[in-house]
């Protein structure tokens, strides 16, 4: 069965391996996170975990059966009860589950009441999760040179049901 975990100091080795096989899954549709990332994701992981336990980010890995890493979705920047979400997930159909479950504990686990996200135009299937899941277009951005958009979604009347 596939669950989401709250990310723990056990959760390291797996997570920097989901992130070097996935790197190049990754870096087609967003910004790559350099050879940095890798170098020192030991420290990085610490940190935030760190940030974490302060209450800054609620942060989570996606994972099937054996406890095998699926992805990752996180709520950071955690201030004046809303968060902004972000989520890595490598292969299809699992990111909209991942979505609305977080949605859940965004509400019941840590009392947050909107959450806002982004991504570029051109990422169809973040923008279709985002908008099944009820976040509504805020403005359009740009990510660089790339178009994007940012969205937001109210919780205060509790999480949206699931599709």
């Amino acid at each position: 069965m596939t669950s989401i975990s709250r990310l723990r100091p056990d959760h390291a080795e797996a997570l920097l391996a989901f992130e070097r096989e996935n790197r190049t899954y990754f870096a087609a549709s967003i910004s790559d996170r350099g050879d940095d990332y890798f170098a020192e994701f030991t420290e990085r992981h610490r940190v935030l975990l760190a940030e974490q336990d302060a209450g800054l980010h609620h942060l989570h890995l996606i994972e099937d059966a054996d406890g095998g890493v699926l992805g990752r979705i996180n709520l950071v920047e955690v201030r004046g009860g809303s968060a902004e979400l972000g989520y890595r997930i490598a292969g299809q159909g699992l990111a909209t589950w991942a979505v609305q479950r977080i949605c859940v504990l965004a509400v019941e686990e840590y009392g947050l009441t909107a959450l806002r996200a982004e991504t570029t135009l051109d990422n169809t299937g973040s923008r279709a999760v985002l908008a099944h899941a009820g976040f509504e277009p805020l403005e359009d951005v740009m990510f660089g040179d790339r178009p994007g958009r940012r969205y937001v979604l109210d919780l205060s009347g509790g999480a949206p049901p699931a599709h």
